[in-house]
């Protein structure tokens, strides 16, 4: 756990998506690019999941990293494996949003999806869930 307000370099990175075929991208996202996505054992990627809006049609993927390496070293192995052509068949990308203090180079490579970029600011992080009293 960290301590209140501590400097923190965890990065956030939320993806909005207007999804083409439901039942495809249903699929596609669960067998083919979670898994390999998974299976690149990204040693600082913390999580890689894809949330779906009750009518199916607006995904959600969200990707937790260690820091903003972390998150050009998953940005890098995307744009080098097939899932960087296989996920437009899929979505469009409606919105680009990262959270946490970004890099230059990592500034760089989103902005040409138009994100917005929001600095870490305070708060804490904890890694186990706290009992209540």
């Amino acid at each position: 756990m960290s301590d209140l307000n501590a400097q923190s370099d965890r990065m956030v990175l939320i993806i909005g998506c207007s999804v083409k075929n439901t039942n495809k991208f249903k699929k596609w996202s669960k067998d083919r690019a979670a898994k390999y996505v998974y299976d690149l054992k990204e040693q600082n990627s913390i999580s890689y999941e894809w949330h779906l809006s009750e009518d199916g049609t607006e995904a959600t993927l969200i990707e937790l990293f260690v820091d903003s390496d972390g998150m050009m070293e998953r940005l890098g192995n995307h744009m080098a494996s097939p899932l960087a052509t296989e996920v437009f068949e899929q979505v469009d990308i409606t919105s680009v949003l990262c959270l946490g203090n970004a890099k230059p180079d990592a500034i760089e490579a989103l902005s040409a999806w138009g994100a917005k970029f929001s600095n870490h600011h305070c708060g804490y992080n904890r890694s186990e869930v706290v009992i209540a009293r």
